[in-house]
């Protein structure tokens, strides 16, 4: 794996800090998030509503983000994301009112899962990729999760200490949870700042390839890989269904509904959990490397479905926070892989719109089922479901993907 110093740009360490911020911020939200929405007075419904409603109004505004980013500008795009943090982060703090933190959810940018939302991560991918090698650019991208498994990390376990510390020191209600908005909020507004800095080298560049005598049509921003995009567009959804079944912050609701499990130490379990998911994000590149792009996303994303169906079985809190400790371990080995593989398969000029697709038929995807989750965790006899329904639907997904896409390999591994 090669060392960054010798593979980022100027443009490439800013892009890794700003997520670093990024991924740090959601953490610091997510794990509380449900609590606070809980707080506030919403019932379970009007919760997975808002949660539902929040991934769909990101899948909205990052499709026209993305899609115009390498048109209208990368470095444009990415600060109106951060703008879309300040805004929502602002409304929260706002009010408690259902209906504007329900437009401030759907419009603004807000991460239940404590995953990437918005138009960063697709503009972010396309950037970092024209800079890099195609033999260099899983590896880069392994460590692009793994600083943002770290940071989400450090945000969950700051959340939870600091709801935790404020509880003993007597504060109660709503209040426990508005430092943690202001910190968000904050965090948005130097993302903005930050990337006013990002060179034209971010940019597309439109002399990498000769512009044909006839323009090529488009359908969202894509053109010669519009085929395999959608297809894989249409699995990555199958995936995020499942996958938002058991998003971050309906992991620590039910936790905490299911163990009483106090807000610091919800924080110090997923510290644990996406610290190690950063750390196998990082075997990505070597497995890839070795085994290929396909074969790792998907031989390490079955076990890790197996352990996450085996979760609610566990009779006490230990077992269940070990078991799920172990399937973070290996549940990241995919994305570098995933992200990578969508990166190769498209030309220079679609790779922001690629990823801006995939991302939002993966936020469509998830967007349906935390809503279902949260009614499920409402009924004892059902807690468990939502990680049976998570595991069972992402096998599915692995062995779809398997079955469509093994054969079909990117150009570095065509010359090996």
């Amino acid at each position: 794996m090669s060392p960054l110093p010798r593979t980022l740009t100027s443009d490439g360490w800013l892009l890794f800090a700003t997520r670093s911020l990024r991924l740090f911020s959601y953490g610091l939200l997510s794990v509380v998030l449900v609590l606070y929405l809980a707080q506030v007075g919403l019932n379970d419904g009007q919760i997975g509503v808002l949660l539902t409603l929040t991934l769909l109004g990101d899948t909205v505004i990052s499709l026209w983000l993305t899609t115009t980013a390498d048109r209208l500008g990368r470095r444009r795009m990415l600060m109106a994301g951060g703008l879309l943090m300040v805004f929502a982060a602002a409304i929260f703090l706002a009010t408690d009112d259902f209906w504007l933190l329900l437009i401030a959810a759907t419009i603004g940018v807000i991460s239940p899962s404590g995953n990437e939302v918005g138009p960063f991560l697709p503009i972010e991918q396309a950037a970092l990729s024209q800079t890099l090698h195609n033999e260099r650019r899983t590896s880069v991208f392994a460590w692009y999760n793994f600083v943002g498994s770290v940071a989400t990390a450090l945000g969950a376990l700051l959340g939870g200490l600091i709801v935790q510390l404020m509880q003993d020191a007597g504060f109660t209600g709503t209040s426990l949870y508005r430092p943690l908005l202001i910190v968000y909020g904050g965090i948005g507004l130097l993302l903005v700042i930050m990337f006013a800095f990002l060179s034209h080298a971010a940019e597309v560049r439109r002399l990498d390839q000769p512009a044909p005598p006839t323009a090529p049509k488009t359908l969202l921003g894509l053109h010669r890989s519009r085929r395999v995009v959608l297809r894989l567009s249409a699995l990555f959804a199958l995936d995020a269904f499942g996958g938002g079944f058991v998003i971050q912050s309906i992991l620590a609701y039910w936790f905490h509904i299911r163990f009483n499990v106090e807000p610091g130490f919800l924080g110090a379990i997923f510290f644990g959990a996406n610290i190690l998911a950063g750390f196998s994000a990082l075997a990505a590149g070597r497995l890839a490397k070795r085994f290929g792009l396909i074969n790792t996303m998907v031989f390490t994303h079955l076990p890790s479905n197996v352990l996450l169906i085996l979760v609610p079985f566990m009779p006490n809190l230990p077992l269940a926070v070990a078991v799920l400790l172990l399937r973070f371990s290996i549940s990241q080995m995919d994305v570098p892989a995933r992200q990578s593989y969508t990166m190769a398969v498209v030309d220079p000029d679609e790779r922001s719109a690629a990823s801006g697709v995939t991302g939002v038929a993966r936020s469509i995807g998830a967007a349906v089922s935390p809503s279902l989750a949260v009614l499920l965790l409402g009924n004892p006899a059902l807690m468990g479901v939502p990680f049976i329904m998570a595991g069972g639907i992402k096998i599915v997904y692995d062995l779809l993907l398997y079955r469509s896409f093994v054969t079909h390999r990117p150009p570095e591994e065509m010359r090996q």
